[in-house]
């Protein structure tokens, strides 16, 4: 059934380990600017990981970590083996591109972690659940961005795992590397990189390529080597930021009023130049920074395979299908897969393939752009089987389906939602960076999710 529109908010079920808080006021969502979010902590965070399992009703659930959602080949095949092995069979993709294992048995958590250290996906068990780093998932393929971003993904991954300190990080604590394309960096990242061409003129912390350091309204321009060392101190000043806030704030964003991270301090007690900058603006991802499925062409003849799984859930069976002969694979934000080191007939043959096993593989194909959280049987609080109620239907808004009023997953920028309430009806709104929802006619919902996606909406936020 179909509402015409949301109804008022109400007080949300907070999340494991999460304590109520004010809702969002109409019209906005979970991703506004943290003065609509005034809040107090008092527990601490139950965010699972892979060592900390969550009990959901479908069984024991655990995250994995995924920093820039790297993988090799032999890491593809762990995770397929630990879906047949210790889960239902399945791995669901998170909008951070991480990976989350359902089904888990009771006995199954130690067989899980050898598994995943032996394939090097569990670098350190102190810090397994603050490695969350997500990064442009196209950079190096197809001759956009600037530098070179896996290096320095890799060194701030190596920098979170090394510092006793970064443990005291929350598990929601958010990097983002992005390469100048301005796709991860409107992700609402606690601290982003986002890469900007060199300066020859500039002062020497622009020499060469250079780094604009993001953590709420401050920002900084870095050299690219001295990047992942900011990263890291501006997480360290957050966390002195919170501890003086009093408030147990996970997130920069959740910092009450006159809070804020000093990012020029830090930086400079760690002996990073940095030059003063504007504040980037934190673009909502679009078609055109953003990966879709199909064919992508990059620099000299090489070619890479971009596909999505339907809801974000992969088969075992799937996950081997992706492996290329660039012995890479790369999770997405977007809950889809870069597969690249094709040539033009090897990447048509393994898209045709990856059709075959069930992969979205067009950007207008009817899942495309659809999304859905876990809902029923899985999780408690949902009110409704998101999954077998979702409807495809391609073209314009991304769509989520959740099955409450916390919206676990949905995207950034503008987006349709459509929610399950306790009345056993949806309701139906486009929601955006800016709070703005359309209401719309009674009618099909099927119609209504079509009208959704294709209704105007405004620019994304710029601060």
């Amino acid at each position: 059934m179909l509402a015409a529109m949301p109804p008022p908010p109400t007080p949300t079920t907070p999340q494991q380990g999460e304590p109520a808080t004010r809702p969002p006021a109409p019209g906005t969502t979970r991703d506004a600017p943290p003065e609509a979010h005034p809040l107090t902590r008092d527990r601490g965070d139950a965010c699972p990981g892979a060592l900390r399992l969550h009990s959901a009703d479908d069984g024991r659930l655990a995250r994995l970590r995924l920093p820039g959602g790297i993988l090799t080949n032999r890491q593809v095949e762990a995770l397929a083996v630990a879906a047949e092995r210790y889960g239902d069979g399945h791995l669901t993709i998170t909008s951070r591109g991480n990976a989350e294992l359902r089904g888990i048995g009771e006995s199954c958590g130690t067989g899980l972690a050898e598994l995943l250290r032996h394939t090097h996906l569990l670098p350190s068990e102190r810090h397994e659940r603050i490695r969350n780093i997500v990064a442009s998932p196209l950079a190096g393929l197809d001759g956009l961005g600037h530098g070179a971003l896996l290096p320095r993904l890799r060194a701030l991954d190596a920098l979170l795992c090394a510092e006793e300190w970064t443990a005291a990080l929350s598990g929601r604590f958010l990097f983002a590397l992005d390469d100048g394309r301005g796709d991860v960096a409107g992700l609402g990242a606690d601290v982003t990189l986002l890469a900007q061409a060199g300066d020859a003129q500039a002062g020497n912390a622009q020499a060469g390529d250079a780094v604009v350091v993001r953590v709420g309204a401050s920002a900084l321009k870095v050299a690219a080597s001295d990047a992942p060392r900011a990263a890291l101190e501006a997480a360290r000043a957050f966390l002195a930021t919170a501890a003086a806030a009093g408030t147990g704030a996970w997130r920069v964003r959740e910092l009450p009023p006159g809070h804020t991270v000093d990012l020029a301090t830090a930086l400079a007690h760690a002996n990073i130049p940095a030059d003063p900058t504007l504040v980037p603006p934190a673009p909502a991802p679009t078609p055109a920074t953003t990966p879709t499925p199909g064919i992508l062409a990059g620099p000299e003849g090489a070619y890479t395979v971009v596909v999505a799984p339907v809801l974000g859930r992969v088969s075992a069976a799937q996950l081997r299908a992706l492996a290329g002969p660039g012995g890479e694979v790369r999770v997405t934000p977007w809950r889809g897969f870069v597969v690249p080191g094709f040539d033009e007939r090897g990447a048509r043959e393994r898209l045709r393939e990856l059709g075959d096993a069930g992969f979205v593989t067009a950007p207008d194909a009817p899942w495309a752009g659809v999304g859905a959280c876990t809902g029923r049987p899985g999780c408690a609080k949902a009110l409704a089987d998101v999954r077998r109620d979702a409807l495809p239907g391609a073209g314009g808004l991304p769509v989520h389906w959740s099955g409450c009023e916390r919206r676990c997953g949905h995207p950034h920028g503008d987006w349709v939602d459509v929610t399950a309430t306790a009345d056993g009806v949806y309701t139906v709104a486009v929601r955006g960076a800016r709070g703005r929802q359309v209401p719309l006619e009674e009618g099909e919902l099927t119609q209504a999710v079509a009208a959704a996606r294709r209704a105007p909406h405004g620019p994304p936020r710029t601060t």
